[in-house]
């Protein structure tokens, strides 16, 4: 197999960081403008149905959190594979990873189909909210293979470096979206109106195109082929190596899907138009969030094949100058939705409480993007170098933990408005973006020696 990812150890970092991560960040933002679209279409039909999409999203991140955090998982193993120069082992990971996220998805979609109901009851939803969101969702879990086998496929081509196939296939969902949700929501021609089940729709219909090109750029790779269909088979030992690497990152995901349900709850206490406003808010707070995830994709690709390769000099200074540009491109952010934010959810919702809700999230949200920095920086090293079990402790303390004290001492005990909730929020996840931060230096000084 011919080696592609010299320039992961041997160019220089700073380029690397924007090669990989400015393709990654584009390709987010296409996805959360993907997000705003449904947004968009759903305000259109009603301001129940955007609360009934950002009840939905709570469960399909669940989905969705899973699927990164075992991706992730399989591309710390093949670029440490690679970083070895242990071909043949990264073959195999490769290879077996795709069937693993496969039956994971067929898992997921029985238990989601199960629980969906329940979940939307505890959070309030009955009658006509009930209705339209189980419609929305039930869509959705139908297609999760789709989405998980994307995860597998964009894990072994972030493992090489390549973030611009996954930005392609992005960038095309969102046109696809423009011009299928109008489509399937209210109708045309021979296509029915389908309300919020169409906006479902779209999304699987364009998660199943988008799994077929993947696969063949995954194919040009060479990490995949069909000549021994042994290879795709279950392997105990690689498994084992999934569920140890993954789990923790998986289930730092599961808990943050967890810790917005909580966080839901008692948004909900303030009534639909705070959910509403809310949702609203957390979209729009996410555009800003995108180059930060991108960084934290270049991380993971660079850390895990220069860790592998032994080169730890590397591995500091990816981490420092990720962290740096990661601060730059807070600003920018804080400074854009203080100015802006206001104006970007009346795009969505005129109802001026629902406006002053989402407003009021932006309003304190903005701060934390330095933590969440810190955050995703320090998670996706801890992923690369195959020391993973740390994020799950950091996940149970600022998701559930922690976020549930908060919110329970200003929504039920001082009985505050809706603003001191999101200072609480605030308060809590810089105390774990510092504990991050320190713990993830120490353990660096410890292994790259």
């Amino acid at each position: 197999m011919k080696n592609d990812t010299k320039h992961l150890l041997t160019d220089d970092i700073p380029s690397l960081l924007k090669q990989i991560a400015i393709p990654a960040s584009t390709g987010m933002f296409f996805n959360t403008m993907y997000n705003v679209v449904d947004t968009f279409y759903a305000g259109l039909i009603s301001t129940e149905a955007i609360s009934a999409l950002s009840l939905s999203f709570m469960i399909f991140f669940t989905v969705i959190g899973l699927g990164y955090g075992f991706s992730a998982a399989i591309t710390a193993l093949i670029g440490n594979a690679i970083g070895k120069n242990r071909r043949f082992l990264a073959s195999l990971y490769a290879h077996k990873g795709i069937l693993f996220m496969q039956i994971l998805a067929i898992f997921l979609t029985i238990i989601g189909f199960y629980t969906s109901p329940y979940l939307f009851k505890l959070l309030g939803a009955n009658g006509h909210y009930l209705d339209i969101s189980l419609e929305y969702m039930n869509v959705i879990l139908a297609g999760t293979i789709f989405f998980m086998s994307n995860f597998a496929l964009n894990a072994i081509l972030v493992s090489r470096g390549d973030t611009k196939t996954y930005r392609n296939t992005l960038i095309f969902g969102f046109f696809a979206n423009l011009i299928l949700n109008p489509l399937f929501v209210f109708g045309f021609l021979f296509i029915p109106a389908m309300g919020i089940k169409g906006l479902a729709l779209s999304t699987v219909l364009i998660q199943l195109i988008n799994a077929l090109y993947m696969f063949y750029k995954v194919q040009e790779t060479k990490l995949i082929h069909f000549k021994n269909f042994k290879y795709f088979l279950p392997h105990k030992k690689i498994y084992k190596e999934f569920v140890i690497q993954g789990i923790p990152s998986s289930m730092n995901m599961l808990i943050m899907a967890f810790g917005s349900i909580v966080l839901m709850y008692f948004v909900s206490l303030y009534g639909v138009k705070a959910v509403a406003g809310y949702g609203i808010g957390f979209r729009a707070e996410q555009l800003m969030l995108l180059p930060a995830l991108g960084l934290s994709s270049a991380v993971l690709s660079i850390v895990s094949n220069n860790f592998g390769a032994k080169k730890y000099q590397r591995v500091q200074e990816t981490v420092n100058k990720a962290l740096k540009y990661g601060f730059y491109i807070s600003t920018f952010g804080i400074t854009f939705l203080y100015i802006f934010g206001k104006l970007i959810i009346k795009q969505f919702d005129n109802d001026l409480e629902v406006v002053a809700y989402g407003f009021d999230y932006i309003l304190i949200e903005v701060w934390i993007f330095y933590a969440y920095v810190i955050l995703f920086v320090c998670v996706s090293t801890l992923q690369a170098i195959k020391r993973p079990k740390m994020i799950l402790y950091i996940a149970l303390y600022r998701q559930l933990i922690a976020k549930f004290f908060v919110a329970y001492i200003i929504v039920i005990w001082l009985a505050l408005d809706y603003i001191y909730l999101w200072v609480g929020v605030l308060l809590m996840i810089y105390s774990a973006a510092i504990f991050t931060y320190f713990y993830t230096q120490n353990l660096l000084k410890k292994l790259c020696v």
